[in-house]
């Protein structure tokens, strides 16, 4: 499981496993609903870059391709599909997605996935500060083509 130094404000209450260890997918595929890919810049990216751009500008790319729009806030907004990236000035770091529950789910490295309170439970350790809100008209389904 996950070291506390990594994620210094996760307490085991805030969050529940959900899925075994994989390295099928990655947290950016599992933030766009896709557990059958591991998704970044120069590998099954949605728009063409560069395959060393790991800016949040690349990433927020990704997720407006995909019908995501900025918002100011993360909290539950019914009719909405709900992501948080995650990173520091240089570089993304993860994405999270909200649930229709409330709550947000996180693929954590090549560990498992978890559904977590709130998007700051993961800030304050590997992943950094939350570096973008997103969010866009609920979907049924979500297709990264």
């Amino acid at each position: 499981m996950m070291n506390s130094k990594d994620f210094p404000r996760l307490s085991p209450d805030r969050f529940r496993l959900m899925s075994d260890r994989t390295v099928i997918y990655n947290c950016i595929a599992w933030a766009a609903g896709d557990s059958n890919h591991c998704r970044q810049p120069g590998d099954f990216w949605p728009l063409e870059t560069k395959a060393d751009d790991y800016g949040v500008d690349v990433l927020e790319s990704a997720f407006r391709s995909l019908g995501y729009q900025p918002c100011d806030q993360y909290h539950y907004e019914e009719g909405y599909d709900k992501v948080v990236l995650y990173g520091d000035s240089l570089f993304f770091t993860h994405a999270a997605r909200q649930l229709p529950n409330g709550k947000w789910t996180s693929k954590l490295g090549k560990l498992e996935d978890i559904e977590h309170d709130s998007p700051e439970d993961l800030t304050g350790g590997v992943y950094g500060e939350i570096a973008r809100i997103m969010k866009r008209p609920s979907k049924t389904e979500v297709n990264l083509q």
